[in-house]
């Protein structure tokens, strides 16, 4: 199981509260996280990333064991701990402004 942490305004879109456990079968990428979240929750299609799968959206990031994995191919493994399920992927929405 996959552990995903969404940012609060993506989890009231999609009514979850708390993080979100997926299954992952085959190698743990951030491509095939992203296309299993979109799966269970097509209410998120096209908010994390563009429509059919397109690049990361901006003021989106991607951090797993403490590194930032936003510029990182998509079809990069992500780290073994996230994989196994013991540390979470997080999405967070960017801050911006001054």
């Amino acid at each position: 199981m996959i552990r995903v942490v969404l940012p609060s305004h993506l989890r009231a879109l999609a009514r979850i509260d708390g993080e979100v456990s997926l299954d992952v079968t085959g190698l743990v990428t951030q491509r095939t996280v992203l296309d299993a979240l979109e799966a269970n929750y097509p209410v998120l299609c096209g908010t994390i990333r563009g429509h059919e799968g397109g690049p990361r959206r901006a003021f989106i990031r991607f951090f797993a064991c403490e590194q930032d994995l936003s510029h990182e191919p998509p079809d990069d493994p992500l780290p073994p701990a996230v994989a196994a399920g013991t540390e979470p992927y997080l999405i967070v929405g960017a801050m911006a402004g001054g």
